[in-house]
């Protein structure tokens, strides 16, 4: 049996177990262009949420604002002398259109809510569909192989 040196330090012995094992070589300044674009696509996704949030929230002031001057208007003008017939529809009318005015308020709500969740999804699912496009590019590339054709 041969006998190896002793002085070999321990660089040298990863060398040579770098040198003897088959370790695919990395393209640092392609993973880290790849993960600039994650970084990137969060804060578009990031920002399409604050907007939405912005838009909802102003959209509540809105309608607050414009349900307490309806309130306001409807208390002024409120009879307080009839019969208790004519008070009672007054109010049940009252009652109505504010239950309508929150209904329709909720569904606007709604659906500036959902456009906001969607366009924050849509740019996320967006960058993990490229993202595994270019991994499988670069699988390709070290297999030596032709990507399969887009379908």
């Amino acid at each position: 049996m041969a006998q190896q040196p002793t002085s070999d330090s321990i660089i040298d012995m990863f060398t040579r177990l770098g040198q003897t094992l088959p370790i695919p070589n990395f393209d640092v300044d392609r993973i880290i262009a790849h993960h600039r674009r994650n970084l990137e696509a969060l804060e578009q996704s990031a920002r399409a949420t604050a907007e939405g949030t912005s838009a909802l929230m102003n959209r509540q002031r809105e309608m607050l604002q414009s349900m307490i001057s309806q309130a306001t208007e409807n208390a002024r003008g409120i009879k307080l002398s009839g019969s208790p017939q004519e008070l009672m529809t007054s109010q049940v009318d009252l009652a109505r259109k504010a239950f309508e005015a929150a209904v329709e308020n909720a569904g606007e709500l709604g659906t500036i809510m959902q456009r906001s969740g969607s366009a924050s999804v849509d740019i996320l699912r967006e960058r993990i569909k490229t993202a595994m496009n270019e991994l499988q590019d670069g699988f390709n590339k070290q297999q030596g192989s032709t990507p399969p054709p887009p379908q």
